[in-house]
């Protein structure tokens, strides 16, 4: 209350005392202060569900570090389902939050709508991910933006049979970047590329989803590169092509990922990626908690294409 009144301590105490000296001004600014501390609880919940992303590890470490910074703590909700956010999210409302974050990949309309439709959360916040949700604020990267700058690289790169292997297809808070290449490699190319999905960001299911593909067609049919939702599918595919297919990276089939995570940049990988930018991305959340942006709907931000070896 003291920081918020821009005032000591001792201050505030004498202000609370009907016998003690202080100004009109400063006892004014002190009530101000102890109705705003009085409405704000200084807790965050992060929803996650798909712990398998190493990128989430990265938000992870981004959202707490920041968020602590600037004087909110966090509250983290494993949500281990579709079907489990709504009841999670009503959970973690009883905490008297600020705000739910929502950084996984399951959550759809139903969900959303539940857990705003209690009133118990007063502001909800899909993180890396767009919403169809209109009550809901989106902060993330512009995945078209990226994605179509990704599709320009390949398609300078002279890669003719592109495969998009993409991630879950939700119903709600999702990924533009599938829509985002098929568009852009239609519009240059004149044929919209093939593209298959994974069940989850697991780079174990996509090195499974590879290799059956893989097997399923012969050597002439093989894509020439792989263009992947985020690093984790990235990961598994790359495994799968050089461990359970015997193929090489990149003289035989090439592949780029998304999210620029640090394995992204070992010698294992050497993914080319795109970077997301993260620290923004919450700084621009801490912006709409501290109201000092009138934000509404959708943020997007831009990140960078980093080029490396795997295409």
């Amino acid at each position: 209350m003291a920081d918020l009144a821009g005032v000591s301590r001792w201050t505030v105490n004498r202000a609370f005392k009907k016998e003690a000296s202080i100004s009109d001004k400063a006892r004014d600014k002190i009530m101000r202060a102890a109705s705003l501390a009085s409405d704000r609880s200084n807790l965050v919940a992060l929803s996650v569900d798909d712990f398998a992303n190493p990128h989430k590890l990265v938000m992870l470490e981004r959202l707490t570090r920041i968020l602590r910074r600037h004087g909110w703590d966090t509250l983290l909700v494993n949500t281990l389902n579709s079907e489990d956010v709504s009841a999670a999210l009503l959970n973690a409302s009883q905490r008297r939050l600020d705000v739910a974050v929502l950084i996984g990949s399951g959550c759809d309309d139903k969900a959303l709508k539940t857990a705003l439709g209690s009133r118990r959360l007063r502001k909800l916040i899909v993180f890396a991910r767009m919403s169809e949700n209109a009550n809901t604020i989106s902060i993330r990267c512009d995945d078209h933006l990226a994605m179509t700058e990704m599709t320009d690289h390949v398609i300078a790169k002279g890669y003719k049979r592109p495969l998009f292997v993409a991630g879950p297809q939700t119903r709600s808070a999702h990924l533009l970047r599938k829509e985002a290449f098929l568009e852009r490699w239609h519009q240059v190319k004149g044929v919209e590329p093939a593209f298959i999905s994974a069940n989850s960001y697991d780079p174990e299911k996509a090195y499974a989803l590879i290799n059956e593909h893989f097997t399923k067609i012969g050597p002439d049919d093989r894509p020439d590169i792989l263009v992947c939702e985020n690093d984790a599918i990235a990961m598994g595919a790359y495994d799968a092509l050089r461990h359970g297919l015997g193929l090489r990276v990149p003289e035989d089939v090439t592949l780029t990922g998304f999210d620029d995570t640090p394995q992204a940049a070992s010698p294992q990988y050497q993914l080319t990626t795109y970077h997301q930018p993260i620290s923004e991305m919450v700084e621009g959340l801490v912006q709409t908690l501290k109201g000092e942006t009138k934000l509404r709907g959708l943020q997007k931000l831009s990140g960078q294409l980093v080029v490396r070896d795997s295409a």
